[in-house]
């Protein structure tokens, strides 16, 4: 397969016909039309339903799409990294993570790079544990930022000075409102938006788990949830309580939802990942070195 080939079955992909990707790409359209029936041919796979006015994939064809996703964005990042290699450092810096308000940590330390190294670019990606490391183990990021509990056994990790606290969100005229914190048993019967990753159970300690002393599963756990911003419009809307990090939610005067934190005190620290052995373009390192100044 050739990286033009699948630029090519991406750009399809996504305007949905071949005129309109052969317009965009500037070939003709019999040009194209080959290309994607050559690459059909190399895989042995049917990637295109082919109706009258739109193509659609099919189950290949979306399989193609997200490997033919990861093997440009990690060319394109290469060709960065190599191009970046001069007397002045620049280049891109990819980080994923998930929502914390300890990120004003790294956006400090961007800032900080902005100003010295104004051609190095960052590039965020929000995320939670397990699509940030997948993308780490695939080389499409240089760091994670992952808020514990998380396995860190394939990782080096720098972790962040502050912690986040958990608590509860909830709409201002829940019963629960009237608490200056929450409780286990306050909890009980109530319906439940829980953190997948928090709820994740593995081979490393859970204290998120450990607070609820085994009784986790007798919970009401009503939806779970990867980013908070959807959990909070469920709130809203009475789905029932979200159990998440504090600061991230709006729960100003103005708005509709209140927090009140766990009884006893829960917190979550966020630690910086990579790969072990990981070799780092002259921007990331210079990044990581900022880092491990500030921390």
């Amino acid at each position: 397969m050739e990286i033009r080939v699948l630029k090519y079955f991406l750009t399809v992909a996504r305007e949905g016909s071949i005129t309109g990707a052969a317009n965009y790409l500037h070939l003709t359209q019999p040009t194209l039309s080959r290309q994607l029936q050559e690459l059909e041919k190399e895989l042995k796979q049917q990637l295109f339903i082919r109706g009258k006015y739109k193509i659609t994939l099919t189950p290949e064809g979306m399989i193609l799409r997200k490997r033919a996703q990861e093997i440009v964005d990690m060319v394109e990042k290469t060709e960065a990294e190599f191009q970046s290699i001069n007397d002045i450092i620049s280049g891109d810096i990819y980080i994923g993570g998930g929502e914390s308000d300890s990120i004003k940590y790294i956006a400090e330390i961007i800032k900080e790079i902005q100003t010295d190294y104004p051609d190095i670019k960052f590039h965020i990606q929000s995320g939670n544990a397990e699509d940030i490391t997948e993308k780490l183990d695939k080389g499409l990021l240089d760091f994670g930022i992952l808020i514990q509990p998380v396995d860190l056994l394939k990782y080096d990790h720098i972790s962040l000075p502050e912690k986040d606290v958990w608590g509860v969100v909830m709409r201002k005229d829940s019963p629960l409102a009237k608490n200056k914190y929450i409780e286990l048993k306050d909890l009980k019967g109530v319906p439940l938006l829980n953190s997948k990753q928090a709820t994740r159970k593995t081979s490393s300690k859970n204290e998120f788990l450990e607070w609820f002393k085994g009784e986790f599963d007798k919970m009401n756990t009503v939806a779970t949830f990867n980013l908070v911003y959807n959990a909070a419009v469920m709130v809203k809307n009475g789905v029932g309580c979200a159990i998440t990090l504090d600061k991230l939610v709006d729960v100003s005067s103005e708005s509709e939802l209140c927090f009140r934190p766990l009884y006893p005190k829960l917190e979550s620290g966020l630690d910086v990942v990579w790969k072990k052995y990981q070799v780092f373009s002259p921007a990331a390192k210079l990044f990581l070195e900022k880092l491990q100044e500030k921390v």
